[in-house]
């Protein structure tokens, strides 16, 4: 791992400007990671879903759901994503993707320890992702980061794919301040339009 004092990496909230440009990324981190995995034609139909203009919006009119995009020396490198749940004091993480040649550079647990800071900063108790069970690396980067199983679900995203996961989860430290990328990820202002 290289020091990440000396990487020149920022969150930037996504605006409607950006949203070509993630789903070419998307598209490319997916393909890459996701065909050792699942079949090439279920990547092709969650892409589609997942990153239609409609629900790219969300993330620029809602305040409760956020996407940011990592860029390091003004490239765009990867994103997450994360949003409150319907449990009281629950985050979820949705996404955190990054291209195969910024990863093992720290990166990946930079923007989780951001996540986590800013659901500090929320007053959330826990946070939860879902992980695949073949996705092998993944796993291993969440356990090290002290997230945990807390269960197994499969999940029917239509047109005969399904999801088999692993819920895990995190309890929140408040004791820990963190380091966060970006100051402020409560305001849309700025985003864009829907």
């Amino acid at each position: 791992m290289i020091d990440q004092s000396s990487l020149h990496a920022k969150l930037e909230p996504l605006t409607e400007a950006d949203f070509d440009v993630v789903t070419d990324l998307a598209t490319t981190v997916w393909r890459s990671h996701y065909s050792k995995i699942i079949s090439m034609n279920q990547i092709e139909y969650m892409l589609k879903a997942r990153y239609t203009h409609e629900n790219l919006c969300l993330y620029l009119t809602s305040s409760d759901k956020w996407f940011e995009l990592l860029r390091v020396d003004n490239i765009l490198a990867g994103y997450c994503s994360y949003s409150l749940t319907t449990n009281s004091g629950e985050m979820k993480l949705e996404q955190l993707y990054l291209l195969e040649s910024f990863r093992r550079k720290g990166l990946g647990k930079l923007m989780l320890r951001h996540v986590e800071t800013v659901a500090r900063m929320k007053h959330i108790r826990s946070i939860v992702l879902q992980v695949n069970k073949q996705n092998a690396d993944s796993i291993s980067i969440y356990r090290k980061a002290g997230y945990q199983i807390r269960e197994e679900a499969i999940f029917d995203i239509g047109n005969g794919y399904v999801m088999d996961d692993y819920i895990m989860h995190i309890l929140i430290d408040h004791s820990i301040l963190g380091d966060s990328l970006t100051p402020s990820l409560s305001s849309s202002e700025g985003r864009g339009f829907c």
